[in-house]
């Protein structure tokens, strides 16, 4: 993977205007939210062509779960106006948008992009994140839906070569969505430490990322400027690891729970794993990694020592009690029927990188657990 280049920015934001007239940026096309307008970083933009020379070119027709005709009206907008460079200013859904405009800028558009074979270019791509979560800066994976189908587009390629991550676009997030978020990049490490695709490189992205969300949580829920920008950190370097080694179990199971229950998708990942740890933890005759049940062991014990716990037990009691001191609860199940929902929504190829077998009756089991089910 190449360097990404990390700009921590001020108030005035001079880091950006160097860094766009370092790259030699002439028309930069601006992927971001009607949202973006309120954060201060948006009136810099508004004076950027007459400080530095730089043509903005906004879109952001576009919606949460983008679709494949929305990129296609930004791959336009970008041709049309001749830009070398995209910046995604946002959450999951900027990235996704911005990622596959690069990608598919320099495809031919009388073919459907999603049907050719990627060819990298040089197009700049800088990411902006709003939220200290995704991760999606420092990841190859982008999600756009065709026709109603969900379709994952994943290339080294398409990875920012530039974050700028600037603490105040937390300030005004809403509390709970501070929480969840955070929790999402706590489940990115902890399940890219013991996937089956682990390395001592993404082992040491979990380690770090897990280290600074537990110095800076407190820092950050008080929304202090030194806890936001740490969280910024930690949710990129997370995303760093599971670029590498994707997630597990935990994320393969929250997503239904998100949809059913309404409630986010980083509280859905954490109260799933609040259930599977524990249970990998006492199966461990289950193991499916190659690197056989004592190596488990260990990565459950470094993933116990980054949490600052010198055994796997008194991190799981950790853990539990994070959960209970952001008053992250359970939903209450609202028909028997969920029960197998649920289940059978787990799509089993993400259940390729878990290091423990799980089986449908056993996914039931955790479902009931997760879910106070007696």
């Amino acid at each position: 993977m190449k360097k990404q280049e990390i700009l921590v920015t001020d108030s005035v934001f001079s880091e950006l205007d160097y860094y766009l007239k370092k790259i030699g940026v002439k028309r930069l096309l601006l992927v971001c939210g009607e949202s973006f307008s309120s954060l201060a970083i948006s009136k810099s933009f508004e004076t950027i062509e007459k400080r530095i020379g730089v043509k903005i070119v906004k879109f952001s027709n576009y919606k949460p779960n983008p679709t494949y005709d929305s990129v296609v009206e930004g791959v336009k907008i970008f041709r049309q106006n001749n830009c070398d460079t995209i910046m995604a200013a946002g959450g999951g859904s900027a990235m996704d948008v911005a990622k596959c405009i690069k990608l598919f800028s320099n495809m031919d558009a009388s073919v459907n992009y999603i049907e050719q074979k990627i060819t990298p270019n040089d197009v700049n791509l800088i990411a902006l994140p709003t939220t200290a979560g995704s991760g999606s800066e420092a990841t190859r994976y982008a999600v756009i839906y065709y026709n109603g189908e969900k379709q994952s587009i994943a290339d080294e390629s398409c990875i920012p070569s530039c974050v700028l991550m600037d603490a105040s676009v937390l300030k005004t997030l809403p509390l709970y969505q501070k929480k969840s978020t955070m929790l999402d990049a706590l489940c990115h490490s902890m399940e890219s430490f013991w996937s089956v695709n682990s390395t001592e490189e993404s082992k040491q992205y979990s380690r770090e990322a897990i280290q600074l969300m537990m110095k800076y949580k407190n820092a950050y829920l008080a929304n202090e400027a030194i806890g936001n920008t740490a969280m910024l950190k930690a949710a990129n370097i997370a995303g760093k690891a599971i670029n590498i080694t994707q997630t597990t179990a935990g994320h393969a199971m929250c997503y239904k729970l998100t949809s059913l229950y309404g409630i986010a998708h980083g509280h859905a990942a954490a109260l799933c794993n609040a259930a599977l740890w524990p249970y990998m933890a006492q199966h461990m005759e289950k193991c499916i990694d190659p690197r056989g049940k004592d190596y488990l062991e260990d990565l459950f014990l470094e993933t116990a020592s980054a949490m600052g716990c010198g055994s796997i037990e008194e991190a799981l009691t950790r853990y539990q009690s994070i959960l209970a001191e952001l008053g992250m609860d359970a939903p209450i199940m609202k028909n028997v029927s969920d029960l197998e929902v649920l289940t059978e929504s787990v799509n089993p190829a993400r259940l390729r990188n878990n290091p423990v077998r799980l089986d449908k009756e056993t996914l039931r089991y955790l479902y009931k657990l997760i879910l106070n089910i007696n």
